[in-house]
Formats: structure tokens, sequence, C-alpha cells
């Protein structure tokens, strides 16, 4: 198959940015990536933009990509705007990397933005409340922390998950993203803090949520064949996997495994010609703890049920055999929805380069990561392998 590769990277910082709009955040994240450039871009190279986005509020919902873009100076580009949900970007990331694969372009920008801080709370609910079955979940009074509770406390009867695993997720990532210059909440938190949190749909309290988040992020995505022109470090794209699942968790067959993950998991896997155990880290999508917990199960780091004890013996901490989340996730970097899945492959770029920020946070001689990028309660999902 037709090679690709990551060239540069580039986020903003994620917080509330009352003072900036969408162009001003994503031409932070473009001035980024440009200058991770190791040897310059001319922006005349640039074919196409995929911009990740689930509506910024309802402030720019048409022609926001081409907003964006010409923002940069790339006004007359092929350019779209992708939406699915929290998984936005990931998918973003995908319809580049398919693009070149294609053929049609050879150098194109995968990216996200996204603006939750300038909307009401009520507001907000209802925004995000439409990501999934509108119908059956939000007008019956559901919010994605109610889903997921109801996920969390499935998933504790069955395999007898405890409410201190949930909480150690948020420990282990509040951990990492207090060494990330670009994260939300640049703080530790103690189990004890995180176990007396106030509750927000029980089992699940505030330190068991990710935040609402401004920012943006986005990825130089080239043919390899002309990788070299940019960097002698690229990234390539060893695989990558997309799935849906019903958007209502009634309708699964089960509501404490993402079929979407696994499947595009599977299919990320069989392209790239490996398997679970080859993965040396990962950024996976903890919009809520039990979600991190999902994702090992559904990715194949651990057996069914047992998220658990994996968690609690040490695997996922940066030093133990199965890093997640080393940025330190939606949990403590922050969730801007559209910029998420691009932000996830900006961290994974400089972790397999050996450019991460603070030494503490680098994963040592990683060769192989995971991105994992969820919408909703998992009707959308897209999984992509980089290697060094």
């Amino acid at each position: 198959m037709k090679k690709v590769a990551i060239v540069g990277a580039g986020q903003s910082r994620y917080g509330e940015f009352p003072d900036k709009g969408i162009k001003e955040l994503f031409f932070e994240a473009y001035k980024d990536m440009t200058a991770s450039v190791d040897k310059g871009i001319d922006s005349k190279m640039i074919e196409a933009s995929y911009i990740g986005n689930l509506g910024s509020g309802g402030f720019q919902l048409g022609n926001m990509s081409a907003l964006v873009s010409e923002y940069c100076g790339l006004p007359h580009i092929h350019t779209m705007r992708i939406e699915n949900a929290c998984a936005s970007g990931g998918y973003a990331l995908v319809a580049a990397i398919m693009d070149v694969l294609s053929g049609t372009h050879k150098v194109a920008i995968a990216g996200g933005v996204e603006k939750m801080t300038d909307v009401s709370g009520s507001k907000q609910k209802y925004w995000l409340g439409v990501s999934g079955d509108t119908e059956y979940e939000r007008l019956a009074g559901t919010t994605f922390s109610g889903l997921y509770a109801l996920i969390a406390q499935r998933h504790m009867h069955e395999f007898g998950t405890k409410r201190e695993h949930l909480s150690m997720v948020a420990v282990k990532n509040h951990k990492n993203g207090a060494q990330n210059p670009k994260a939300q909440f640049q703080r530790e938190i103690t189990l004890e803090q995180a176990l007396k949190g106030p509750i927000v749909a029980a089992p699940l309290n505030l330190f068991d949520c990710c935040s609402t988040t401004d920012g943006a992020s986005a990825v130089l995505v080239c043919d390899a064949d002309i990788a070299k022109q940019f960097t002698d470090t690229p990234i390539y794209v060893g695989g990558f996997g997309t799935a849906s699942d019903y958007l209502a968790i009634h309708d699964r067959v089960s509501t404490v495994t993402l079929e979407g993950t696994r499947r595009a998991s599977e299919r990320a896997y069989k392209m790239a010609g490996l398997t679970p155990k080859d993965i040396q880290l990962a950024e996976v999508h903890d919009c809520f703890t039990i979600a991190e917990l999902l994702a090992y199960e559904d990715l194949g780091f651990c057996e069914k049920g047992k998220a658990g004890p994996f968690i609690e013996e040490g695997h996922t901490q940066i030093g133990g055999d199965k890093p997640v989340n080393a940025s330190g996730g939606l949990k403590s970097k922050g969730h801007p929805i559209g910029s998420t899945g691009t932000g996830q492959a900006y961290e994974m770029f400089n972790q397999l380069r050996g450019t991460v920020e603070k030494p503490t946070r680098q994963v040592k001689n990683a060769e192989i990561g995971l991105v994992h990028n969820v919408g909703g309660s998992g009707g959308t999902v897209s999984v992509t392998i980089m290697r060094r």
C-alpha cells in the first residue's frame, strides 16, 4: 500500500479564552504546526484541509473550514468541515490520510477547532446532547455524563470494577497533564481528592468528567515519497480504522463494550500488520474515566473486565509497559471537541519523535503508538496507528 507520512503538528494551548475566536485559535495551531516542519514549508504546497468541528456553539456552522483556512493564508484550496461529534478530529485525520492515499493531493492539513466556553451551560447541554440519539436519549432527559454513568454502573456490576479504579484514571491523567504546558489543567490531584468530588451522575463525580474547552490543533499529512523534503524524521501512518455503532446505548448488545472501538482497532491492526501487544503507547478518548477503562479492553490491551486491575497494577503509567494518555488525556489536557482527535495525533507525533516539551512526560524509545477518538457514547470511532 502507498505510504502516508506526518511531517508536522501543532496545537494551541487548551483552556478558556474569551479573547480568541475560532480563527485565532486555529491560526495558533497552524503556526505551531509549520514551526515544527524542520526544513520549512511553502504554504503553496498545501492543497487541502479537513477541519474537525462540532459547531462552535452554533456560532459558525456554515463554511467554517473555509473561514479558518483562509485566515491561515490558504484561501483557494480544497477544504471540508468534518463533523462526527467528539470524533470529528479523528475523522478529519482519516479523511486527510485517505485523500493523500488516493493520490488526489500530495499535502493536506488535518485539523480541528472548537470554541466551547462562549455559550451558556444550558445551551452547552443541548448542543452536546444532540450528538447522541436525540429522540430516545436527549428528549428523555439523559446527558452524556448520565449515559457514561450507566455504563460505569454496569461495568462495576458485571466485573467488580471498583470506584477507586475510576479515580485512578483521573489521578494518572492529572499527573501527566501537570507536565504538559498546553494542557487546560496543569495540576495533580490525589486519589482522596478524586474519590471525594461532587457527584455528577453516580458513580461519576466531578473528577471523572472532562471539561468544556477552547482549542485547536493541526497535523500536516503528505505522500511519504516527498516526506524528506520537509523533515528527516517523519512519522508514518501504519494503519487506520473507523467504525460506527448504534447511537442509543439501549440498542446495543452490550453496554460495557464500545463495538465501534473494537471494530475500528481491528481494521487498524490488520492494515498495520500489528497486534495490540505491539502498541507501545496510546492516546485514548477519556471523556469520562470509565471511557478510558473501556478503551483498555476494547483496544485489546487487556481482557474484557480486567481494566480495573490493569490500571491498578500500573501498566498505563508513564514508565509502565503500556503508557496511556501521557498528554493528560481529555481529562486534564482538555476536550475542545473538534480538536481532540488531531490533538491526540499532535501528542503522538512528538512522543514518537522524542520532542515532548518536558522529559518527565516523554515515553522513552517509543516507536509505535495508537490514537483513539470516540464520538458521543461510541456512535463513531476512529483509530490510527503511527510509527517512527
